[in-house]
């Protein structure tokens, strides 16, 4: 799944981990593609499955409203 770069460096801003998102934002490219990166997404702390969760307006928020 392609994700857009800023919304990860917003996920990572929010849990307060700036010096993560300072190394997401030089490292990542502007869509980051889920299983592409997952090895640079795990560095990060990330893991790509919750990572879609997280995102507002993702895949998540979307599957939360069917109950699954």
């Amino acid at each position: 799944m392609q994700i857009d770069k800023s919304q990860i460096l917003e996920l990572l801003r929010s849990q307060g981990d700036n010096d993560k998102a300072a190394q997401a934002d030089s490292e990542l490219p502007d869509q980051v593609d889920t299983e592409q990166h997952a090895g640079l997404l795990s560095s990060l702390g990330i893991n790509p499955a919750d990572l879609l969760g997280k995102l507002p307006g993702g895949l998540g928020d979307k599957l939360g409203g069917f109950g699954l």
